[in-house]
């Protein structure tokens, strides 16, 4: 059967297009993506893309702040021909991702122009594939942290025209001034421009709010490490912090997968949390905290680390897991004995989902070995001695010993 509109009457094929449009303007676009643009009713952009589209004889929109407001009125004209202006490729951190969850792929008919990570290759020689890729456009600079280590390279997509400058001064704060930053401006189109300057002591001024960076890592810092267990340095604590041998466990226990959203209950320093969302760019968590000045500490570490996204909720578990996003896993490094918490989380886990949990005292154990018996999944009792000094020799320090219960959730 037909797909209908609004009105009730059958769809139009690929009613809905959405052209990407460079600095070149009209001149550069292909003639299919041309005649789309001319074919349609109603052309939606920002200021700049109407102006590199002129002339146009279809009614325009700005979009909105935010450009989401705009969906319900593009959704009402199904089947009506629209188009919608982005800059280069609408899939690559642009509004096709976004568009396409909304309207079926059948009824979209898109043509891409290359992205500004592509250009931004061409004009330096440098390989894609083999390239960090970053957005800070609308986000947190603290986002690159994670992809800063000596030799890297990598492309940024900045906010404004002030970004560059901000970004240096990370990378100097950071260890990493001896950095590169090359600034690309208004690429493909006659007011480009390139220019380059070390992070430490950045003086390159009147940058165009259109810009890409590409960053050249250098310094005396080391980055992140690839694995899980990070130095418990790294994170702010009063003490409640998961080890970072327990830590690494507890991390390979939960098996994170790519868009996964993690429940981090008891977050302490926010440990586990940050590090699950350290393993790739799609990972989500949220950690539930109860004391409020651990949940701004979770926030700070979080900052500092480059996961800004992680969501902080301040409250009690289980009550304050009332009203959040189902996980796809559980840690609980906080509070595993409170009544009812292992039911309760247990339910929202989504089938097929891992459950975590730690526990140091008696009665966590206890919890932990009922939570066994009830459902199974597996135990462990984990200890980690350190060496330090004892008076003037070495000799062994054990940690308390931590009781592991991992459980997959049946599908």
């Amino acid at each position: 059967m037909a797909a209908l509109s609004p009105s009730g009457e059958p769809v139009s094929s690929r009613w809905l297009t959405i052209v990407g449009i460079g600095e070149d303007g009209r001149p550069g676009l292909s003639p299919a993506a041309a005649a789309a643009l001319d074919a349609a009713e109603i052309v939606y952009g920002g200021r700049r893309h109407l102006d590199l589209a002129a002339p146009l004889t279809a009614e325009t929109r700005i979009w909105p702040s935010p450009i989401s407001d705009a969906y319900p009125g593009i959704l009402a004209r199904r089947g009506r021909p629209t188009c919608l202006l982005a800059t280069g490729d609408p899939f690559h951190y642009g509004i096709g991702a976004e568009i396409a969850r909304l309207v079926p792929a059948d009824e979209i008919a898109a043509f891409p122009q290359p992205s500004a990570f592509s250009l931004a290759c061409a004009r330096l020689g440098w390989p894609l594939a083999e390239i960090g890729l970053v957005t800070l456009h609308g986000r947190a600079l603290e986002r690159i942290v994670p992809h800063l280590r000596p030799g890297a390279r990598l492309l940024v997509l900045a906010w404004d025209g002030g970004t560059a400058s901000a970004l240096a001064g990370l990378l100097t704060a950071r260890g990493f001034g001896t950095s590169v930053v090359t600034v690309l401006e208004a690429m493909g189109g006659p007011r480009e421009r390139i220019r380059r300057a070390r992070a430490e002591g950045f003086d390159l001024g009147d940058i165009a709010a259109l810009n890409t960076l590409a960053i050249e890592v250098s310094g005396e810092a080391e980055g992140l490490p690839l694995a899980p267990g990070l130095d418990d340095e790294l994170f702010e604590n009063d003490g409640q912090l998961t080890k970072a041998e327990i830590r690494a466990l507890t991390l390979s226990a939960l098996k994170p997968q790519p868009g996964q959203h993690l429940w981090d209950i008891g977050g302490g320093a926010g440990s586990v949390s940050i590090e699950w969302m350290l393993r790739g760019p799609s990972l989500r968590a949220t950690a539930i905290e109860a004391r409020p000045e651990r949940a701004e500490r979770i926030r700070r570490n979080a900052l500092s680390l480059g996961v800004p996204d992680l969501a902080v909720v301040l409250g009690r578990a289980p009550a304050a897991l009332d009203g959040l996003v189902l996980p796809d896993a559980i840690f609980v490094g906080g509070g595993v004995s409170e009544p009812g918490l292992i039911d309760l989380a247990s339910e929202a886990l989504k089938p097929g989902g891992r459950f975590v949990a730690n526990a140091v005292t008696l009665e966590g154990e206890a919890a932990l070995l009922a939570a066994y018996a009830a459902r199974g999944g597996s135990l462990r009792r984990v200890s980690v001695a350190r060496a330090g000094a004892v008076g003037g020799l070495q000799g062994w320090r054990t940690a308390m010993p931590v009781t592991q219960w991992a459980w997959t959730k049946p599908r």
